[in-house]
């Protein structure tokens, strides 16, 4: 149920609905815009109704929430978007974030000069894996927690936050010293005790969508971060599998209105993953922009044929500038302005 407050209900009125909705064994999610607060009760719907909160003081309507994913559907937020700051860049909204960095964290000199290169041409954040999800596991796992500290290095060095993986719960504090941004890979989407750990943390989390994950799976993914009281939830689009073979995956450009449709929280698109070739993440890209993407998390390396892990997808760290200002202006035309440090 989401209960709607009056634009001039009080304090007392606010804090007194939620004693009501938490003494049936309900949990209460307040969400407090410019003029109208809302509070979602999450719980047993029959008990909530029970309350007869549509006479309570300050209460202007109550209304169903019919959608299984409560917490990130566009209900809750009453059509309002949600804006997500990390260090003073903001991701929603007008705001469109470019999340850029190697696939994964190889060495000090790679790492450093990717970072000092995106953060030049203007990046938002900077990504790198320090654990690496594989479908062998004989390939390279990723450095670690070495990786980890050059992460931080690179943070310390250019200033951009950090987005990387978190694949196990057990390396939750050692992510926690260094991501300002917890990714959440496509094979760990449905992996529910982690995503309730993650919520738990409180820090911003990008959920990759899964390789056969449908929109409402993806959303119910984000509910289980969001019900432990964490709002800061990105959604992620990064290529499905389809039918067609003359590409690894089929990038759902589609997902993203749709998305913004169902969905108050940020949609980034990861155009690196779905084709596996540099030649069409630029495209990609571009349309992701013009589509209305909140944000792009793509990868870049300093000379990809070298590189451990998915070389070919990979653009030239020399070519990032060129890139990025080409997907500003793609995403201009969508209404938004790349986001950078206030």
């Amino acid at each position: 149920m989401m209960i709607v407050m009056k634009p001039g209900a009080t304090n007392e009125d606010i804090e007194s609905v939620v004693e009501r909705i938490e003494s049936c064994g309900a949990r209460a999610h307040l969400s407090s815009g410019e003029e109208v607060t809302v509070i979602g009760a999450i719980g047993d719907r029959e008990h909530v109704q029970r309350l007869g909160l549509e006479g309570h003081a300050g209460v202007q309507q109550v209304v169903p929430i019919l959608r299984p994913y409560k917490l990130s559907s566009n209900q809750f937020r009453s059509g309002e978007r949600t804006v997500i700051e990390i260090d003073g860049r903001r991701i929603g909204g007008e705001h469109f974030s470019m999340i850029a960095g190697p696939c994964t964290v190889e060495s000090r000199e790679q790492v450093l000069s990717t970072a000092d290169t995106v953060a030049a041409a203007g990046a938002s954040m900077f990504r790198g894996g320090a654990y690496k999800p594989r479908s062998s596991p004989y390939s390279f796992q990723g450095l670690g927690q070495e990786g980890l500290h050059l992460l931080a290095e690179a943070k310390e060095r250019t200033g951009l936050p950090i987005v990387t993986e978190l694949m196990d719960a057990r390396d939750v504090e050692p992510i926690l010293e260094v991501a300002d941004v917890i990714q959440v890979g496509a094979r760990n989407m449905q992996n529910y005790p982690l995503l309730a750990e993650i919520g738990r943390t409180g820090r911003p989390v990008l959920i990759k969508r899964g390789l056969s994950s449908t929109l409402e799976e993806l959303l119910m993914a984000a509910e289980y971060v969001l019900k432990e009281g964490n709002p800061n939830v990105m959604l992620c689009e990064r290529g499905i599998r389809t039918f067609e073979t003359a590409y690894r995956f089929t990038l759902d450009i589609m997902a993203i209105p749709m998305l913004k449709e169902l969905s108050h929280l940020p949609v980034i698109v990861d155009p690196s993953h779905a084709p596996g070739r540099r030649d069409m993440v630029l495209p990609l890209s571009l349309a992701a922009a013009a589509a209305g993407a909140d944000g792009i998390i793509v990868e870049v390396h300093p000379d990809p044929e070298q590189a451990i892990c998915d070389g070919p997808q990979q653009i030239y760290a020399d070519d990032f500038a060129s890139y990025l200002e080409q997907v500003e202006r793609a995403a201009a035309v969508a209404g938004k302005v790349l986001s950078a440090a206030a």
